[in-house]
């Protein structure tokens, strides 16, 4: 199918007295683009000669086009021609000579072909240097007699490519006369309508030069409506400052539209965390700015011309006052219009506050206050009088499946800090008592000041419904004052610091004595997680200035900022080691001087785990098939729920599945109909270039996208141009993605998003590909998942974060704060599942020790380690890997309902007499299906020691089987006393009756 639209061009460069108008249009995949390019110029020729000249007046907006490759074909018989010469190239036009193979006819020049380098997934898009292929026979006939060939037709190999009309750039000489004819002017304006997206920040779109600045701009819009449009800056001057106010926007009859109804994007707004925002605005001369406003129709404002006006101010010179035109419809949209995103209908959600409040999330309960002790659900935390916790108690069974009654103390002591001057002697402060500020459901805040005569400590905390605690710790010194170290000292009791994971350790036993430095250029890493399963800390340590950094293969693109108090130039660290009955995590920051008034910032964060007991009767049930298939094949399966990747018919676009919603619906309510639940793949870190919004958040600066060296798939070079790293791409659909900054508006946007999918296609939650924002929006997801009895399922993939690109962190580290409000997790790419020992497998792998459980990625898993934990790999991501022959065992078992007693509770009721070989017990009354696992490192044999009285079954009456497991097991009977073989890296599933 080819479209067309008409353009202005002249045949000649620069001002010509007579022009033709030939038409851009879009030629549907006519011809490859992946060795062409995705232009070409259609020429006519009906000359004799041997040599052809083409003068093409491209305006292109690309830079050095001389140094592009430049490829003529024969249209009649799609041959390359060999004998080209190109003449003067620059990026007004192009000076061409070709030999006209078939004579008479039609010939295409490709003019921007390129080839992609680099991993499929991650292309560097290349474009071809020039060639010299004429013979010297024919290069002799170019000085003779030439025949003119006509401009025909731009083409570009779909419309998502196309340059027109906003790419089209205007001459030097054009715009030479706009500034000459504008010199006293310090900015233009050009209103633009919301279908041409303003992309071009160095060069005028021609479209301008023909239309000229305006001081209006007219639109029309259906009442209720989220309209859009755009003010187009171009500066003369630099210019300061730019700010946007509006008018009322009033019809004849006296009907208002409020200023509060109008808003612009650029300007301010609201943060992601509900704070105002406020956007300084700057424009260098040369350089367009686009402003994206909008207005929010009233659907009770009457049919009719609403007219104000839009003011245009920046510091130190006249403003521009703009007159708004709006003509307001009889149509209603019923939902702002927010279906059709296309658009532009959805820019509001930027500045939304939707589920900000921090109401209390299933399972979680309100926080309780008594004294000083606040209550959430399984733990306590005592503050004490200098606002740090005093104890953390949790009140989790081993086993991770009930609640105890009585407490696990976490602490020997309270955390405390330690101020040491140079001498070594502690600087005692006093303190004059906690004082609670905030007591609410999800959230409890307090302050504490303590002090002496040279410094003063202020500290405002919080603790949220979930076991999150924020502290902003101020250190003040009231005089000049030399210390030798300013230290936190958290000190744990033994039982609770037996692992550990973070700091450049990876998730397993605690080493002994451990100690750290700050390296904040190449390692994702201010904190670490200690405990057991049953109770622990994480932390983290921060500044003020604390900013969320990339993560996911870009950590080093934008890594962590050295907090100036606990980092203090490299002289902070960590160290954990035994300190008399206590494991002492003691955090420093090293010598410094302070002088009178300064101030420092020695923030840090707790997360209390676990956060709620397992779940497994949803293990059982819940089985996830992560493929896009018909909705039968999926419930012949036997799977339960359904995982739509990207790059998928319903879900096309990496992180923007709002393009093929009503397919997505559709298959939705299909698979409802069948009993199944359809979750989509849907996170932030990266934003696909199909996202009809790209260029409004391109007006944002870094804003929403991340500075960067750009490159990447040649769409993005051609249209976005600079500045931005290129992420994820799919050969398939061509769908190139960008990266997110990290903390933005653009969760604003996901969170509205989120809810619209939910309440108006039907998901019943999400797949996180690994997770690019902080937790304040993950709750704010969790909510609108959940709202209204949808069941806001989460399950969160990650490969291996271990690495030198992702900042050497682990997965679990990094995303501990999400762990609340997921159901499952699949750690994943880069997980070895064969070298490492239960101790990884358990706190890096699992979840149990945070409530969660899981699953397994990498080459399938291993399927017998994995049910040690609960854990199968999934369906049917893996080659060779499918768990249904365990499904089935589990459902021949029974398993809804069963006791899991995990190998690392210590009365498990049954063991193996080799401590490599472990069991984890599946119990019921009268009947326990066993998990057994080898680590040893060749094949070996075991026995199972019994505590038949725990285990709830007469041994007299007692049998042990091997079910028949389909690439797991043969079926086998066993005496009570046998010993049973087991080869290495492998083990059994055994159900004792």
């Amino acid at each position: 199918m080819k479209k067309q639209f008409l353009a202005l061009t002249f045949l000649l460069s620069g001002f010509a007295a007579s022009a033709q108008k030939v038409p851009y249009a879009n030629c549907d995949k006519c011809w490859l683009a992946d060795s062409l390019g995705n232009h070409r110029v259609v020429l006519t020729f009906n000359g004799t000669g041997k040599v052809a000249k083409a003068i093409i007046n491209w305006r292109r907006r690309d830079n050095e086009p001389e140094n592009k490759r430049i490829i003529i074909q024969d249209a009649k018989t799609k041959q390359k021609i060999t004998n080209v010469k190109i003449g003067t190239v620059n990026r007004e036009s192009g000076e061409l000579y070709f030999e006209p193979t078939s004579g008479k006819g039609t010939y295409f020049v490709y003019y921007m072909p390129y080839k992609n380098e680099g991993r499929s997934n991650y292309p560097k898009g290349v474009y071809l240097k020039p060639e010299n292929t004429a013979s010297a026979e024919w290069l002799s006939a170019v000085n003779g007699q030439v025949q003119l060939a006509a401009v025909k037709e731009f083409q570009s190999i779909d419309a998502f490519n196309s340059f027109y009309p906003m790419e089209v750039i205007a001459t030097k000489a054009e715009t030479e006369a706009l500034i000459s004819k504008h010199k006293v002017e310090a900015f233009l304006v050009f209103p633009e309508d919301r279908m041409n997206s303003i992309r071009m920040t160095k060069d005028l779109p021609q479209r301008w030069i023909e239309l000229g600045p305006q001081n209006k701009y007219t639109g029309e819009a259906a009442r209720g409506e989220n309209f859009a449009f755009q003010l187009g800056i171009y500066a003369l001057q630099n210019i300061e400052n730019v700010q946007v106010t509006f008018s009322d926007l009033k019809s004849a009859t006296g009907k208002v539209i409020p200023a509060s109804a109008l808003f612009c994007i650029n300007t301010g707004g609201t943060a992601y965390d509900a704070k105002p925002l406020t956007k300084i605005v700057n424009v260098a001369k040369g350089d367009i700015q686009a402003l994206w406003c909008g207005v929010d129709v009233p659907a009770t404002v009457l049919p009719a011309i609403y007219t104000g006006n839009a003011t245009i101010s920046i510091n130190g010179k006249p403003a521009k006052t703009i007159a708004l035109s709006v003509k307001v419809n009889s149509k209603i949209s019923k939902d702002g219009g927010v279906s059709e995103p296309y658009k532009m209908t959805r820019l509001g959600w930027l500045n939304s506050t939707m589920a900000q409040q921090n109401t209390v999330i299933s399972p979680y309960t309100p926080l309780e206050i008594s004294g000083n002790t606040i209550s959430l659900l399984g733990r306590k935390v005592e503050v004490n009088k200098d606002g740090f916790p005093k104890q953390i108690q949790t009140y989790f069974t081993p086993e991770m499946t009930e609640y105890a009654a009585a407490p696990n103390n976490l602490l020997t002591e309270g955390i405390h800090f330690h101020f040491i001057d140079v001498a070594g002697k502690k600087i005692n402060l006093k303190s004059q008592g906690v004082q609670f500020s905030k007591k609410e459901a999800g959230t409890v805040q307090w302050t504490a000041v303590s002090a002496n005569d040279s410094l003063q400590m202020d500290v405002t905390a919080s603790l949220e419904f979930d076991g999150f605690m924020a502290y902003t710790v101020k250190v003040k010194a009231l005089q000049n004052v030399s210390l030798k170290d300013i230290t936190m000292h958290i000190p744990f009791k033994k039982d609770f610091a037996k692992y550990m994971m973070g700091l450049g350790q990876k998730g397993g036993y605690r080493p002994e004595n451990f100690e750290w430095k700050w390296d904040v250029a190449h390692k994702n890493q201010d904190g670490a997680w200690i405990g057991n399963v049953n109770g622990g800390l994480q932390y983290s340590l921060r500044d003020e200035k604390y900013v969320r950094p990339l993560n996911t293969n870009f950590y080093l693109q934008k890594p962590l900022l050295l907090p100036t108090s606990w980092g203090n130039d490299n002289k902070g660290g960590i160290k954990v080691s035994f300190d008399g009955k206590a494991v002492l995590a003691n955090n420093y920051s090293g010598e410094r001087d302070l002088k009178k008034g300064e101030e420092l910032y020695y923030n840090f964060t707790l997360l209390v785990t676990p956060f709620h007991t397992i779940n497994t009767d949803f293990q059982w049930a819940t089985r996830f098939y992560h493929s896009y298939k018909p909705i039968d094949t999926i419930k012949n399966a036997g799977a339960t729920l359904i995982n739509i990747h990207h790059a998928t018919a319903i879900n096309p676009t990496i992180n923007y599945p709002f393009i093929a919603w009503k397919k997505m619906k559709a298959y939705d309510d299909s698979a409802h109909a069948a009993g199944l639940k359809v979750k989509i793949y849907n996170t932030i870190r990266e934003l696909s270039n199909h996202a009809y919004e790209t260029f409004a958040l391109r007006s944002l600066g870094h804003e929403i996208y991340s500075p960067g060296k750009g490159g990447g798939f040649s769409w993005l070079q051609e249209h976005v141009g600079d500045d931005y790293i290129a992420a994820w791409f799919v050969p398939e659909i061509k769908d190139a993605a960008i990266i997110n900054s990290g903390m933005n508006r653009w969760h604003n946007y996901y969170v509205e998003g989120m809810n619209w999918l939910t309440q108006n296609v039907g998901i019943d939650g999400i797949y996180l590909d690994d997770v690019a924002f902080d937790r304040v929006t993950m709750k704010r997801i969790k909510r609108v998942l959940t709202k209204n009895g949808h069941p806001g399922i989460i399950d969160l993939h990650s490969a291996n974060q271990y690495n030198k690109s992702d900042g050497f962190n682990n997965s679990a580290n990094l995303y501990m704060e999400h762990f609340p409000y997921l159901n499952r997790l699949w750690f994943g790419e880069y997980f070895d599942y064969e070298k490492n020992d239960p101790d990884f497998f358990l706190t890096e792998v699992s979840g149990i020790p945070f409530g969660l459980m899981g699953e397994m990625l990498q080459g399938g898993g291993n399927k017998w380690r994995g049910m040690v934990y609960g854990m199968t790999n999934r369906m049917p991501w893996s080659d060779g890997a499918d768990p249904r022959p365990i499904w089935k065992a589990w459902d021949n078992f029974g398993m809804k309902g069963t006791k899991m007693i995990g190998y690392w509770v210590d009365d498990n009721p049954v063991k193996t007499d080799k401590a490599k070989v472990i069991a984890t017990v599946y119990k019921k009354d009268g009947a326990a299906m066993v998990a057994v696992a080898s680590w040893e490192d060749a094949d070996t044999d075991f026995q199972l020691n019994i505590d038949w009285k725990k285990l709830g079954i007469d041994p007299a009456k007692a049998t042990i089987t091997a079910p028949e497991i389909k690439s797991y097991q043969p079926g086998k009977t066993f005496g009570l006393n046998d010993r049973i073989p087991v080869e290495k890296g492998k083990g059994w599933l055994l159900i004792i009756k």
